[in-house]
């Protein structure tokens, strides 16, 4: 599933976030009751809870909180409404949360690509960085995905490479005098993507050289893309500041495909990842009942302390 399809299924209406009337959190039931936090910030995203919660993503948002999570994640909110990315972090404050990634995206960052080195995308880029300055400070976000786009199957990879490091060096530029940090995302999505492995994000890093340009380690894309996970996240360790999570086959929650989290988490917290982990996945049952067993799948997998 590509990003721009999951953040449509999300939602970004600004009629989920009515402020007056509808369902009061208190009045959704037992399973608001508040639940032990999870040792691992796990960071699920909106829609993900849509039955306990539905119509409303404040409330969906109080509900997290109670089932223990301490970090939320929004891919689309540098398109929401400022009242309604005022509110979300207003909630997040008051709830004592996190704000995970969301994704910098200057038109459709699945048509252009910052690898060609042409001026327009560039251009699109730097505005989309400013903008995102802004939608950092309102909902206190950190971390923010970017994506470099598609391959140019008419220049030589070292070139793509060079365009995409000086890419990456002028966002820097942006971000690092706000303390704020560009994930970058290698993905499985398509084989036409520019950026898809670990060590080669690993390179990108290094070459900018910079706190506000790191790696977004997606489990789920880099079990796709070349698996040995433990071996190669420590590899590239040094410049991972973000994680994200989805088993495969399936893009669901842990427990669903072949992926032994158990173990992986383990490997994380051992190494004193003290980040977010985000929930970037569906879910594998409908319902309440899916919503329930999601957490219970988070409760078996999460690291004892």
């Amino acid at each position: 599933m590509e990003r721009r399809g999951f953040i449509k299924k999300v939602g970004l209406g600004s009629t989920f976030l009515g402020l007056t009337g509808g369902m009061s959190f208190q009045a959704m039931g037992k399973e608001s009751q508040t639940a032990p936090t999870f040792n691992m910030d796990f960071a699920p995203h909106f829609g993900m809870f849509r039955n306990h919660a539905p119509g409303r993503i404040i409330d969906e948002l109080k509900f997290m909180a109670d089932q223990g999570f301490r970090s939320l994640e929004d891919n689309g909110m540098l398109k929401r409404s400022v009242e309604e990315q005022e509110q979300i972090g207003k909630t997040l404050d008051q709830l004592g949360m996190r704000m995970g990634v969301f994704v910098i995206e200057g038109g459709d960052n699945w048509k252009t690509s910052l690898a060609t080195g042409k001026q327009e995308f560039m251009d699109t880029f730097l505005k989309t960085c400013r903008e995102s300055v802004e939608v950092a400070k309102r909902v206190n976000a950190k971390w923010m995905t970017v994506v470099p786009g598609y391959f140019d199957r008419n220049l030589p990879m070292g070139i793509q490479t060079a365009n995409v490091i000086e890419a990456m060096k002028r966002g820097a530029e942006i971000f690092e005098p706000h303390g704020l940090t560009m994930v970058m995302e290698p993905l499985s999505d398509n084989p036409d993507l520019f950026l898809r492995h670990a060590d080669q994000t690993f390179m990108i890093c290094q070459a900018v050289d910079s706190p506000a340009c790191k790696i977004l380690y997606d489990i789920y894309h880099m079990q796709r893309n070349e698996g040995n996970l433990i071996a190669n996240m420590e590899k590239c360790w040094d410049e991972i500041a973000y994680i994200q999570i989805g088993d495969n086959p399936g893009r669901k929650e842990p427990g669903t495909g072949e992926i032994n989290f158990e173990n992986v988490f383990k490997y994380i917290h051992d190494k004193g990842f003290k980040g977010v982990m985000g929930m970037e996945h569906g879910n594998a049952m409908p319902g309440k009942e899916g919503e329930l067993a999601l957490i219970e799948a988070y409760r078996k997998v999460d690291v004892k302390v």
